[in-house]
């Protein structure tokens, strides 16, 4: 059936104009009302729009009339006697998430309506898709293989990415609360791997597009619905003032680098929270929101209290949480209070308080790790000893999680898979001190391999040096990597007699993660919220060297070993 699909296929290149369309009015497929996915373009000013139309002609036509897609030269019509709607409405939707994170056009495309479609053949169109692209790449209309762009930091956080059924409906409630007349704070909940900064991204494209400009084909349910809520919060807000605020500086400075290269977006979008404190705003989007920090362990107290002073907020009590809330009349805040690791982190019991007078939302979905929900809860049930005493060894078709012997046999595997998929890394948890950062001498020694903690705190996942090195969880919180590699270190170990596990608060070098907890529980919890954390950055697997060996012996006894 393949070859069947393949055989038909056929991209032609015609002249975007009203003189053009007399040949491409020819064209069988366009004049014959059948589905086709084309891609109107400029070389020489980098832009282009991705479409598909059962009325070609016609949306041409519309397109001609249109002053931004006046701006384009050429017309590519993909075309195949096996296409239909939702194969089209697929292609069209891959299209765009590639082209845009390949870089060569900017597009003129807005991002309502991109929504996830299962339909009959998927799979036979997923291989056409390919062929599409590689014959793209073959006459300069793409510049990245496919495995390439997969990795890259725009097509993972790219505002044109498909949202799932229960990301598409956060964004249909979010749209109505913000064409509501009263001011609205709305929490987005969802776990490590559901999707938040995605939507957040996305989001932000959405209520910075000009919808009308952008969209001229044929709307679906999914796409009028969306559309029809945007034009109701562009009547109240017709040129927002939005920002999306990310309290982590490595993350920040990669969505800038995204933003950047997003017709409609910029860098200077993506703001920190002490930014999002020097003027009001239409909108806040908060990413990460669980990383807010209060006033406790943190490096600047001059400039926080100053922030604290001039908003009218008590020196000790206000937090960046407090800034976002008084500079804004709408706030999104994506949470997840299991990621909260660190005593600066704005407390549990504060964000609590806030959600009883804000509307709530939830992401269930799992969007990053490959063993989906059985393994999000695997590793819930593992990290807080849930386990029944007929736990089963974790197995899954779709997600490799495997328990080492030795740190050295991890570290080889894991350099393979390196070679193999790329973005793959070694983690760990803070159990030593950061030596290097002021000497060249190895930070952490394991069966004489020697290693040295990450040597940027900024964006150090795509740094050249990042597989010779170890990442903690600073630098990787927000990611998305292929494997990972997770050293457990000396400051976790596990009870045998009680069945626990437990810290050694003494071994865990964090010192601003740990000063000032009294409560040993607390810290606990920001331990294993750590762990947890690093055990959800890998999409197709997760590779595990404990140091203690009775927490090794406990992993076993549920986890792979390797062979």
């Amino acid at each position: 059936m393949t070859e069947d699909f393949l055989k038909s296929l056929r991209i032609n290149k015609y002249e975007f104009s009203r003189e053009g369309s007399v040949e491409y009015a020819l064209n069988a497929y366009m004049n014959n009302s059948w589905p086709i996915v084309y891609i109107i373009k400029n070389d020489q000013v980098g832009e282009a729009y991705i479409g598909e139309s059962t009325n070609a002609i016609s949306r041409m036509n519309n397109h001609l009339a249109n002053k931004e897609r006046l701006r384009l030269k050429d017309l590519l019509v993909i075309s195949c006697d096996k296409f239909n709607k939702s194969a089209v409405l697929d292609i069209e939707s891959n299209l765009i998430q590639y082209m845009s994170s390949d870089s060569k056009y900017k597009l003129q495309n807005g991002n309502a309506g991109l929504v996830n479609h299962n339909y009959y053949q998927r799979d036979q169109y997923k291989v056409l898709f390919d062929q599409v692209w590689e014959h793209l790449r073959s006459e300069k209309y793409a510049t990245n293989p496919l495995s390439r762009i997969d990795n890259s930091d725009l097509f993972k956080y790219s505002p044109y990415k498909s949202l799932n059924s229960d990301q598409h409906e956060s964004i249909l409630q979010i749209l109505e609360l913000l064409s509501r007349d009263k001011e609205n704070t709305i929490f987005v909940e969802g776990g490590a791997g559901t999707g938040k900064t995605i939507l957040a991204v996305y989001l932000m494209k959405l209520l910075k597009t000009d919808i009308r400009e952008h969209h001229l084909d044929e709307s679906d349910a999914t796409y009028s619905e969306e559309i029809k809520k945007i034009l109701a919060f562009k009547e109240k807000f017709p040129n927002p003032k939005v920002a999306l605020v990310v309290p982590m500086t490595s993350l920040r400075k990669t969505l800038k680098k995204v933003f950047s290269k997003v017709k409609g977006l910029s860098g200077s979008m993506v703001i920190g929270p002490s930014e999002a404190a020097k003027e009001e705003y239409d909108v806040l989007i908060v990413d990460e929101a669980h990383r807010l920090r209060q006033r406790k362990n943190i490096t600047n107290f001059g400039s926080f209290d100053e922030t604290n002073h001039r908003l009218g907020f008590d020196k000790y009590e206000g937090n960046e949480l407090d800034w976002i809330l008084k500079m804004s009349k709408h706030q999104i805040f994506f949470y997840d209070e299991g990621q909260s690791i660190k005593p600066s982190d704005i407390s549990i019991d504060r964000f609590k308080k806030q959600k009883w007078s804000a509307s709530l939302m939830k992401l269930t979905s799992q969007m990053r790790v490959k063993g989906g929900i059985d393994y999000i809860r695997f590793i819930n049930q593992l990290m807080h000893e849930k386990f029944d005493p007929n736990q089963l060894i974790f197995e899954s078709d779709s997600y490799d999680l495997v328990v080492y012997d030795s740190l050295t046999e991890l570290y080889s595997d894991l350099k393979k898979k390196e070679s193999e998929f790329g973005l793959c890394r070694l983690l760990s948890g803070y159990s030593w001190e950061w030596k290097s950062a002021k000497a060249d001498v190895p930070d952490i020694t394991i069966e004489g391999l020697n290693l040295k903690w990450n040597g940027t705190n900024e964006d150090w996942i795509n740094s050249p040096n990042a597989i010779n090195e170890v990442g903690c969880i600073h630098t990787t919180q927000g990611y998305d990597l292929n494997y990972t590699g997770i050293i457990f270190g000396e400051e976790i170990k596990y009870n045998p007699e009680t069945n626990q596990i437990e810290i050694d608060a003494s071994k865990y070098k964090d010192k601003k993660g740990k000063q000032g907890i009294e409560d040993p529980v607390l810290l606990q919890e920001y331990i294993i919220n750590i762990y947890k954390t690093m055990l959800l950055r890998g999409i197709l697997g997760t590779y595990i060297y404990v140091c203690d060996e009775g927490l090794r012996a406990y992993f076993k006894q549920f986890i792979p070993s390797k062979k």
